[in-house]
């Protein structure tokens, strides 16, 4: 039976090159500076980058000695994540798989998701929830995980609308006529951009935000035994930053 395709396996299809021109990927060595910092540089540690797209995190992970291996759902973004790498003369483990179902088993020691790898995107809670167990699956006891995630407390004292236009580029994806529901936690939107190729596409899109208790609890009920949440500003992630309702994403670290 023919699927249709979710909006988020649309908008990656043939955007490698222009999803790396966003302005929020360009935060990439001073998070990584910051993850390094979380695992104690050690370089021994197995990382898995979940909702990789195209190896951002992966690629400098890499490039700083650690043993990392990507996967996405995007075999468009993957795509453009060996190019880069194979450019950098790297050899990475970039695997297409679906977040909700990974195949490893007790296998990683860290687990990052970046930009909302994935979370938050599902067309259900359950289906973002079965993201973060099927993580917790892959990663050995004691293992850490760092994400981030939308804000819900941001919508809540924002415009959506307002804060879109304060954060478009020229030539980059505009996100417009938001909508957000108070019900569900979930804004809906409609994407312009432009792939690889020079076409204009236009999407209806909708993610889910949490809101700070929503996260603890998730990771609590899956056994994590420590979770710090933050404020998660593009580029210079610290645990001094205290989340609160300007953030539009926070940043999470949870230990098992």
């Amino acid at each position: 039976m023919y699927m249709k395709k979710q909006w988020y396996e649309l908008l990656f299809e043939n955007y490698g090159q222009k999803y790396d021109s966003e302005s929020y990927t360009q935060g990439t060595v001073g998070e990584c500076d910051f993850i390094e910092k979380e695992i104690k540089f050690d370089k021994s540690l197995k990382i898995l980058d979940v909702g990789c797209g195209t190896g951002r995190h992966a690629i400098e992970l890499t490039k700083r000695g650690y043993n990392v291996t990507g996967i996405d759902l995007s075999e468009s973004q993957l795509k453009r994540a060996r190019e880069k790498a194979e450019e950098n003369n790297l050899v990475i483990d970039f695997q297409c798989q679906d977040a909700r179902n990974l195949p490893f088993d007790s296998e990683f020691d860290v687990a990052i998701m970046m930009c909302e790898g994935g979370f938050s995107l599902m067309e259900t809670d359950e289906m973002n929830f079965e993201i973060l167990k099927s993580i917790t699956r892959s990663l050995k006891p004691d293992a850490k995980l760092i994400f981030t995630t939308t804000n819900g407390l941001f919508p809540l004292f924002h415009s959506l609308d307002d804060f879109y236009v304060s954060t478009a580029e020229e030539g980059n994806s505009i996100c417009g006529n938001n909508r957000f529901d108070l019900m569900t936690f979930r804004s809906y939107n409609t994407v312009e951009f432009e792939d690889d190729s020079g076409n204009k596409k236009t999407l209806d899109c909708n993610e889910r935000y949490y809101v700070p208790c929503e996260i603890t609890w998730l990771l609590k009920s899956l056994g994590y035994k420590t979770i710090d949440i933050f404020g998660a500003r593009l580029g210079a992630f610290s645990r001094e930053h205290k989340l609160t309702k300007e953030d539009f994403e926070m940043l999470v670290i949870a230990n098992l």
